[in-house]
């Protein structure tokens, strides 16, 4: 269990990299497609794929913690939401809630138009929702990483607890 969690820490911490390039790419993406005149629409795209990506990322993050120390990834038609969900409470015993509540807000937001990316065509995109989105994008990402960096934290100080319990 021991080594578990602290290369659970690991993984989060080095995917946390690379959602901070998601971060970065939607806003560049979003920056050129203001002034890209014609081809405006391939920026967009790529704006509603980083956005995906974004989300995609943290969600995987919440399912490996659901899997690795929860030992249980909710099921059924609203599994999504319900992982979201479970990230912000604290498992007795277990560990404390992954995320704070206005973490998940925020993140919600971008689970539905996660949702929205892969069950519309692009074209059907509305830039206004998007532009809405990365307005929050800075302060949704910089939650999300205050709140995963400190449970990777938390992840390493019970994985040495553990091992001092051991000796």
């Amino acid at each position: 269990m021991i080594d578990r969690y602290q290369r659970l820490a690991e993984r989060l911490r080095i995917e946390l990299a690379d959602l901070e390039r998601e971060v970065q790419r939607a806003q560049t993406s979003w920056d050129t497609a203001s002034r890209a005149g014609a081809a405006q629409d391939a920026y967009i795209d790529s704006v509603a794929l980083n956005l995906h990506g974004f989300y995609s990322g943290a969600e995987r993050l919440f399912e490996l913690i659901a899997a690795q120390v929860d030992e249980e990834i909710p099921g059924g038609e609203a599994w999504h939401r319900e992982l979201l969900d479970r990230m912000t409470q604290a498992v007795p015993e277990v560990r404390p809630g992954v995320i704070r509540p206005e973490t998940a807000v925020a993140l919600d937001e971008f689970r539905k138009f996660r949702h929205l990316v892969r069950n519309v065509y692009t074209f059907n995109l509305n830039p206004a929702k998007m532009k809405n989105l990365l307005s929050a994008l800075p302060d949704s990402w910089r939650s999300l990483k205050e709140d995963l960096t400190a449970f990777a934290s938390f992840l390493v100080q019970i994985s040495h607890s553990d091992e001092t319990a051991d000796e």
